[in-house]
């Protein structure tokens, strides 16, 4: 007779109710069950397992002891479908078979990775629905944790149901569907434990278990096994000192004590090898003269499940069994394991459990981890990488060598995004004998994770020191060190460490020997020097030689400076380049998956929406931001949601992320972020026509050292100035953006320059100098610049009594800033058109705010006649996603074809 499903789970009915709504929807979705240790959330993936009727099941979980290893969980998910491959596209392909250890090959692109399970999956799913169950995934492997995660983000249309089992929800999965899985009632608590007691309990001692162990369904289960009702009623009770995992593995280890030894020892095996290869187990085991008895003893405690696969009956079990263990059992076991496991099969595995048996340092072993660590690095996993480094360093016995694997594993370390372990691994480095390289090699990284950490002042002073390290030994280092430094500086901005502000690094930096032939880095160290020396016309030509140098090297080298190149482009008002840098910037870290920089990229790339009036488009980068941040683990300052609300002008809700800006750039040090608030405050202010705010926070701005901002926020600074009557602040402004307006020559540059000397000038020139504004910021990107332009030009006809020209310049001031979405604009032009004599009733964003930024970023890529395999490429999803994203725009639009699609202004 077959058990119904969910008998053995006591309550749960809220659970099962989310689980069973999840199963019947016919696109699928995604959950995460989350709660603490034992609470029974995989009790609930095998309910949804039993229940899910015509789904193909697929199911694994994350593994302590496999942490460190990439792709470990993904590749054992994959392996079912693995004959699938085939019907990936080939860079998808690529990506996988080197991620899964299938061929070498370059580190793979996690975005292809991520990209090919879900095509995989998809394809799987694509004659019958697929639940894929993980378990322990706070377990997980981060690239696997990452990949899936990336398959969850993108489910919308695939007949794939995603349940995730964490004990908590942290990145990557965080912003994932989730259901807290909470203690049991005192009701179904006291039932669970009624059904396992083999005999009556005294009520008070029974109702002191239910309330000991707070509705842990796994404590119910486990702790009252192996104890008499006599000693149940001599006082049992449950610490309360004592966290309910430890006390359920204190049980598991008093079960252990009973076991005999060669059951003891094989469940040692187990819990030693994450893999679960049952012919590996028992290779092992052989080894070790365990007899094959002593399976009967440890399954028949459900200890231990021996099947296809090893399974362990809880991951507590799997600790309990370790560390009871003496140190001498452990290195045993791994010795015995290693000797069992195929060197040319799985090589670092061999190599881990190698380094677990050493009892001491052995220089054999430690250069087996490192080649460990070559091949995990060449994958993409320095995760994998550090780990195998690390432990290296900890076995290496001459004191110089171990210092120089300990650079390597903190660099590794940094990489991964391990900053403490980094900061350890440093210390452990500098207690050896390091060279005067291997010193300033060590200074580098403590600056780099500084940088890392906050990007605060104390980087800034770190990469600096660095730099002088290098100057006499390697002069081409130290001037990357120096941009490196100046780089940190720049963000620290206002906040930067006494001494080591942007003018002092550049102070520094320009007494560094000079490069004999100028590189890309050279070119752009020579550049911000020179701005930050005060003289901006000699800087214009050297970092647009940069920009140039930077495009035509290698694309590791792009990919290391292009944050640079686009700054300066920014810095520059060269619109064109900008656009130019920051598309490529994006391409590059889709080909190469160097996702450190993608928020960075996607913010650049984002903020050229937002000037382009495109907000709808730059809300859907915004989303991708905070997508990259959860994938890369690294959150980045919200730059571009600050300048995206700015724009908006609502003012409640821009005053909420202003304040929450300044108060996470401010705990970072992060003296950039301050003035890029400012600025897009002094943007807010005067859109609402409240010039006196406006130009508060523009001068807290402009004059000061910072490489973007100072420039954007002049023409705030003069049109507040010039409408409160603050007009020698203004003329002086005027006459500094001016001259920087023809160092560069741009036409954005120039025409900003213009609208703002209009606003100054005599009537004769005041006329010359809006249309000469108005003409060449129409030749630009810069489309909000432009809506400005006539709005402005509007403000002085009406002014000046030209009624009919000025009703024309503020009706196409009104209608752009409606199109865009900029409310407070929208409303000064449309006060402005009434005094005018034209009356207009407020209004509303068009059709394309009805569209989810992911079904825009659809459309407009069809728009521009890509295929859906293509679109699916691009934005990372599934080609069954862009049809179901595609036929919704088609319907929110009222469009019928990609033709008709084209001729719509996405």
């Amino acid at each position: 007779m077959v058990t119904p499903p969910g008998r053995r789970l006591f309550g749960r009915e809220h659970e099962r109710e989310v689980l069973d709504r999840l199963l019947d929807d016919a696109r699928g979705g995604v959950l995460v069950l989350h709660g603490e240790a034992g609470v029974g959330k995989t009790a609930l993936l095998d309910y949804a397992i039993e229940t899910a009727g015509v789904f193909r099941i697929v199911r694994t979980s994350g593994v302590e002891a496999e942490i460190e290893l990439p792709y470990a969980a993904a590749q054992l998910l994959c392996s079912p479908f693995l004959d699938l491959v085939d019907r990936l596209p080939p860079p998808q392909l690529e990506a996988l078979s080197v991620a899964f250890g299938l061929s070498a090959g370059a580190p793979p692109n996690p975005f292809l990775v991520g990209l090919a399970v879900l095509g995989l999956l998809s394809e799987a799913a694509e004659h019958q629905p697929l639940l894929v169950a993980i378990d322990d995934a706070h377990w997980l492997d981060d690239a696997s944790a990452r990949a899936l995660s990336f398959v969850a983000r993108r489910l919308s249309s695939e007949q794939i149901a995603l349940v995730f089992a964490t004990r908590q929800i942290e990145s990557p999965l965080r912003g994932l569907p989730h259901l807290l899985v909470p203690p049991l009632g005192h009701r179904d608590a006291r039932a669970m434990l009624e059904s396992v007691l083999i005999a009556p309990l005294d009520e008070t001692v029974l109702e002191r278990i239910v309330t000991e162990t707070r509705g842990n369904p796994l404590a119910l289960l486990e702790l009252p096994r192996g104890l008499s009702p006599t000693e149940l009623a001599g006082g049992f009770g449950l610490p309360t000192t004592v966290p309910l995992s430890a006390s359920i593995e204190k049980s598991f280890t008093k079960r252990l004590s009973a076991l005999p030894e060669d059951a003891r020892r094989l469940l040692l095996v187990a819990a030693a090898d994450p893999v679960g290869e049952p012919s590996l187990v028992w290779r092992a085991a052989e080894r070790l003269g365990i007899p094959e008895s002593a399976a009967d003893t440890v399954e028949s405690e459900e200890l231990l499940e021996l099947g296809a696969r090893v399974v362990v009956r809880h991951p507590l079990v799997r600790s309990a069994v370790y560390r009871a263990a003496t140190s001498s059992e452990r290195r045993a076991v791994h010795h015995a394991l290693a000797e069992a496991t195929d060197p040319e099969v799985d090589p670092d595995r061999r190599a881990w459990h190698r380094a677990k048996a050493a009892p001491k340092a052995d220089e054999e072993v430690a250069a087996e981890l490192e080649e460990s660590a070559a091949r995990a690095q060449a994958r993409g996993g320095f995760a994998a990488a550090a780990a195998f480094l690390d432990r290296a360093s900890a076995l290496t016995p001459d004191e110089s060598t171990r210092s120089e694997r300990a650079l390597a594993a903190a660099l590794a370390k940094l990489q991964a995004g391990a900053l403490q372990d980094a900061l350890r691994l440093l210390a452990t480095a500098e207690e050896g004998p390091l060279t005067e390289v291997q010193l300033a090699k060590a200074a580098l990284l403590h600056g780099q994770i500084s940088f890392a950490s906050t990007h605060s002042g104390d980087a800034a002073t770190l990469l600096l020191d660095a730099a002088e390290r290098y100057r006499e030994m390697n002069p081409e280092l130290a001037r990357e060190t120096y941009l490196e430094a100046l780089t940190a500086a720049v963000f620290a901005g206002s906040l930067a460490a006494a001494g080591a502000g942007p003018r002092e690094v550049a102070a520094a930096a320009r007494a560094a020997p000079p490069a004999s032939v100028p590189r890309a880095p050279d070119l752009l160290l020579d550049g911000f020097v020179a701005v930050f020396s005060g003289t901006y016309g000699p800087a214009v030509p050297v970092l647009r030689q940069a920009q140039t140098a930077i495009e035509g090297t290698s694309q590791a080298e792009q990919l290391r400076w292009m944050w640079g190149a686009t700054v300066a482009a920014q810095h520059l008002w060269d619109d064109k380049g900008w656009e130019r840098l920051s598309d490529l910037h994006l391409e590059m870290i889709r080909d190469t998956g160097r996702l450190a920089d993608l928020a960075i990229a996607l913010g650049h790339r984002g903020q050229m929406h937002v000037f382009a009036g495109e907000l709808t488009w730059a809300a859907s980068r915004l989303e991708a931001i905070q997508e990259a941040t959860v994938l890369t683990g690294s959150p980045l300052a919200p730059y571009h949601g600050v300048s995206l609300a700015a724009m908006r002008g609502r003012e409640a809700e821009a005053r909420q992320i202003f304040d929450s800006a300044r108060a996470d750039v401010a705990e970072r040090g992060e003296g950039a972020g301050l003035a890029f608030t400012d600025w897009a405050e002094s943007i807010l202010y005067n859109g609402l026509g409240r010039y006196a705010n406006a130009l508060a926070a523009a001068r807290r701005v402009v004059g000061h050292t910072d490489l973007v901002c100072s420039n954007w926020a002049m023409p705030e600074l003069i049109e507040s100035a010039a409408r409160v009557g603050a007009f020698e602040l203004a003329v002086e402004t005027g006459q500094l953006l001016t001259e920087r307006a023809r160092a560069s020559g741009t036409e954005w540059a120039l025409g900003v320059a213009a609208r703002s000397q209009a606003l100054l000038a005599d009537d004769d020139c005041a006329v010359d100098l809006h249309v000469e504004a108005i003409d060449r910021l129409g030749r630009t990107s810069i489309a909000v610049d432009l809506a400005r332009a006539h709005l402005l030009y509007g403000e002085w006809l009406r002014r000046h009594r030209q009624l009919r020209e000025a009703r024309n310049e503020l009706r196409s001031a009104y209608e752009m800033f409606t199109v865009f979405g900029m409310e407070a604009f929208a409303e000064r032009s449309r006060v402005e058109l009434g005094a005018a004599g034209e009356r207009i009733h407020p209004g509303t964003v068009g059709t394309l705010d009805q569209l989810t930024p992911q079904e825009l970023q659809v459309a407009r890529n069809a728009a521009e006649g890509k295929t859906n395999g293509e679109i699916a490429a691009l934005l990372f999803i599934s080609p069954s996603t862009v049809e179901y994203h595609l036929h919704k725009a088609f319907r929110k639009l009222d469009v019928k074809s990609r033709r008709q699609l084209a001729q719509r202004k996405l």
